[in-house]
């Protein structure tokens, strides 16, 4: 049996996106990729909550408060990693212009700078806008933290085994519809 696949994702992103207050992350992979690149490796996963690399200054003032909040949560069972949701990718969209990603600057946390030097990064790499039909899990998954979750790579192949939890859209079928829609509308332009 294949182990359960997460990506990993900023803390305050995946509060954003359990919230129903983004559907979309942007990804150009992590510097540890075996492929040195983003690539979609499951249409489907668990969203792994992750500290490191979130700063106040990196998201909008609204989520600011969040990153220290995700933190102390983080903090307070530092052994373990609380995964609280689940993914679907809707569409895997290849970005790069930066006229394209301001277009999409109300629909995510990060500031405009921030989203742009994500662009820039790997310059010759598209940026890959994923829009995420996204449910809560019904009962979270603490797992333990091993050194091989760590590092800056999006995908994590989970070594715990554990019953597949239920799990509750975050949004109603035409609530993401109409999300979904003003993020195709803002990728045409």
């Amino acid at each position: 049996m294949e182990r359960p696949i997460a990506l990993r994702e900023w803390a305050v992103a995946v509060k954003a996106l359990e919230e129903g207050r983004q559907s979309i992350v942007l990804r150009k992979g992590g510097i540890a990729e075996e492929t040195k690149e983003f690539r979609l490796e499951s249409p489907r996963f668990y969203l792994f909550p992750s500290y490191e690399h979130q700063r106040p200054e990196l998201v909008k003032p609204e989520s600011r408060d969040a990153v220290d909040r995700t933190k102390e949560e983080a903090a307070a069972h530092p052994e373990t990693v609380r995964v609280t949701s689940y993914a679907e990718v809707e569409d895997d969209i290849e970005v790069t212009d930066a006229e394209t990603l301001k277009r999409l600057n109300a629909m995510h946390i990060w500031t405009e700078d921030y989203a742009e030097e994500r662009l820039r990064w790997k310059k010759t790499k598209p940026l890959h806008v994923l829009l995420l039909r996204v449910y809560k899990l019904d009962e979270p998954i603490d797992i333990p933290m091993k050194d091989i979750y760590g590092g800056c790579k999006s995908w994590l192949r989970l070594e715990e085994e554990f019953a597949e939890p239920g799990r509750t859209p975050v949004l109603t079928d035409a609530e993401f519809q109409a999300k979904a829609e003003a993020v195709r509308r803002a990728i045409a332009g």
